[in-house]
């Protein structure tokens, strides 16, 4: 027990000058019936010694994430074609569901891009010159 402890109130601090455990000291039963409690108090360290910082223990440093990849923005078009010619892209898709490969009309349109844009010059003119120019716009109903 400590004998020299005396009624501390609520807005008062105390200042401890030893090393003593930061627990709650109960004060000496007086006569009225209810126990007395100490604030709770800061511990400072002894005179001479020098309080050591607490450091983390070093961390994992974290994964760097991979920059986000923006999906292309899409375009939606229409265009005409002739009647055999869009055949050919069906039977196109035929041939990559049993190359165990099914593509839809779009990737096999854009693969051909894909093809002619790698074409030297003299190639992509014979193609482009291969495919007859039709009446742009809708078809009429006939």
């Amino acid at each position: 027990m400590v004998t020299a402890a005396k009624k501390i109130t609520a807005t008062q601090s105390v200042k401890v000058a030893t090393a003593v455990p930061a627990k709650v000291i109960k004060a000496p039963v007086a006569a009225s019936s209810a126990p007395q409690f100490l604030p709770k108090v800061a511990v400072k360290p002894a005179l001479g010694l020098a309080a050591t910082p607490t450091t983390k223990p070093s961390a994992k440093p974290k994964a760097e994430k991979p920059a986000k990849v923006k999906k292309p923005k899409l375009v939606r078009d229409s265009f005409t074609i002739p009647k055999t010619e869009y055949s050919v892209l069906d039977d196109l898709k035929q041939r990559a569901g049993k190359l165990a490969h099914p593509a839809k009309k779009s990737e096999l349109l854009r693969a051909g891009i894909k093809a002619l844009a790698a074409m030297s010059d003299a190639a992509f003119l014979i193609a482009v010159q291969a495919v007859p120019a039709i009446k742009t716009g809708r078809p009429s109903k006939g």
